[in-house]
Parts: C-alpha cells; structure tokens; sequence
C-alpha cells in the first residue's frame, strides 16, 4: 500500500506559480541496508502509479531486475498525478476546494523536484540505479542532469531528449477530445471522462503502431463485409478502461508535461545537457517504436561519456518495454552486474 509523504511548505513550480503544499504517494520493495547503497528509483510513466508491481509485469520478483530481496526499491507517483500525489482532484489549501482547472500547468522539472524532496525525506543520498521508460524516462534524464552524482547507474528506456512535434501532435488531438466532452469545464470529478476515452483511444495507436495492430487484432471472417472490426471493440475497450480508472483533468495537465519536456531548456543545447550526466547509463530503444523510434536515441548515444545501447526487436511499439519484460530483465541485470 502506498505512503504519503506531506510537504508543508509552497512549492515554486517552473511556470512560477506556486503550490501552497504538497503530497507524494510512494511505494517500497525490500528494505534498505545499513549502508543504504541497495536503492534502485524508479520513475514511472504517464497514467501508472507508485505500485511497480502493478503495471510493470514480472520485474519486482525474485531473480527479477527490481528482485526485492536485493534491493529496496522506491517508486513516487508524479505530481499532477491523481494516484496519490498533489493533482487536479486535490483539495487546494487556500481555498478549501478542489484544483480542478486550477491545477497548475506543470513540467517534468517539477515532477523531478518533488522526487528529491522525497529523496531527501527517506534519506537517501545516492542510489544504485535511476530507470525509467517513456515519460519515466524524461524523469530520470532531467534528475540525472540536475543532480550528477545522485545516481551510479541510469537506465533510460523508449524515451527521449525532448518531446517532437511527431508526439506533440498526438497529445494535442487527444486534449481536442476532452475539451469536446460536453462535461469538459464543470467541476466534478468525472468531468471529461468520454472524451478521455477517446483521448486514451488515439493514444494507443501511437503506442502499439501498425505491426502490433495487424499481429493482434485480425478478424476471423475475412469473406464478409466487416462493418464490425476486432480493431473498433479493441480501441472502445481501451478507451473504457482508462475511462474507469483516471481523471481527465489530471490526464490532460500530464498530456501538457509531455509536450513541455526539453532538456535543453535554459542549458545550451541537448548535447551540453547530456554530457553533464556522468552516471554508467544503459540506453534501450524498441525496434518498433513509432512514438520515441531507436533514431530518438542516438543523441543519448553520441552524447552521454559512458553508455551501452541495446535495441529490443519488438512488434509491440512503445508498449514493448511492457510486453518484452524477459528481454529487457536479461538486459538490465547484465548491466547491473559489469
């Protein structure tokens, strides 16, 4: 079960606005050693939560990467998240009412500051590894920029420097979605969530890409007209499951943060960014790959001193760092163990 951790001072975001609190839920596997040198932070992706076990299919297991009778492993909720961390559904202190719209934007930057006020809290001053895919992934390239030394090894996986226009305009036709949700702009915590659905519907398709589609969701009958596809149901079951577990105003400020991200923001350039990180760094990509492609890699790969790249061979898209757990397990214990 999560822990909250309550921070009871303002928090100045990037935009300079400021919350006037705030509240991180997290999760822990494993205990921390007296030398407190057996930490792996992982930092998760858009709609998860601080609970690894739950979406991250056989990795906090035994013999796993994140084997918990190894290591503590510590995962935070993201702000803006409504998982359990300061979000649109969270009261706002000074005016004794729910955020709702007056949530503000956020970055990743301020995810990551949030991190290391919790870091700081649990006492942690270094840990083992710093991993995380997709937006997780910005996470851990924005910490390990910010603070070097913080991490001995990094693992940055189906991610990328900065967010393309390529997935940009993904996330700006999924917020064209909600906004047309007739509920859109009412505050009650189901506000937008149909065209959330929608939204999550578009979403998939860039996750998954062509290959997957056409390995997975083929009609049987292919000697009748077929006004009725696999693929229709697929992406109405899809959309109906985020529908019933999220929030579309936390969904759309995390939509936003996406598109925010940039490491090069106010640092020179993306290479002068990441050639200040200096942890050992694993890069993977995944082969099929449409939302963050293995090309979205080579800066990391040109740019960061110390680094090994493996590209996973995958159907799957941007969802095989899901799906490949086995091969992506091989991969990172090789890493952690050179």
């Amino acid at each position: 079960m999560a822990q909250v951790y309550h921070h009871r001072a303002p928090i100045t975001l990037e935009s300079g606005e400021v919350l006037p609190e705030l509240e991180i839920a997290y999760d822990t596997f494993g205990t921390l050693n007296e030398a407190k040198d057996n930490v792996i932070w992982v930092c998760h992706a858009l709609t998860a939560n601080s609970d690894v076990a739950d979406w991250w299919p056989h990795t906090v297991e035994r013999g796993k990467f994140l084997d918990p009778e190894r290591y503590f492993i510590v995962c935070a909720n993201f702000l803006g998240s409504h998982y359990g961390t300061t979000s649109p559904l969270s009261v706002n202190p000074a005016t004794g009412k729910k955020y709702y719209y007056d949530f503000p934007r956020i970055s990743v930057r301020d995810m990551v500051q949030c991190h290391k006020l919790l870091a700081k809290t649990l006492g942690i001053e270094r840990v083992k590894l710093l991993i995380g895919s997709s937006i997780g992934g910005f996470q851990c390239m924005e910490w390990a920029i910010s603070e070097p030394r913080f991490m001995e090894r990094l693992a940055l996986i189906a991610t990328t420097c900065c967010s393309e226009p390529w997935a940009a305009a993904f996330n700006e036709s999924q917020r064209m979605a909600i906004r047309l949700d007739p509920t859109w702009g009412e505050l009650r915590d189901d506000a937008g969530i149909d065209g959330m659905a929608v939204a999550r519907s578009m979403a998939l398709i860039s996750y998954r890409g062509g290959a997957a589609y056409n390995a997975t969701q083929q009609d049987e009958e292919l000697n009748e007209a077929s006004f009725e596809r696999r693929a229709h149901s697929y992406q109405r079951y899809q959309g109906e499951k985020l529908r019933r577990r999220f929030n579309a105003i936390s969904y759309y400020r995390l939509s936003e943060a996406v598109d925010s991200h940039n490491i090069a923001r106010h640092r020179g350039s993306i290479a002068e960014a990441l050639r200040s990180i200096e942890a050992r760094t694993l890069i993977v990509a995944i082969s099929s790959d449409i939302l963050f492609p293995p090309e979205a890699h080579d800066p990391m790969r040109e740019h960061i001193a110390n680094n090994e790249y493996h590209l996973i061979e995958s159907s799957f898209g941007h969802d095989g760092f899901l799906v490949e757990h086995e091969k992506l397990n091989r991969i990172i214990e090789n890493f952690m163990n050179k």
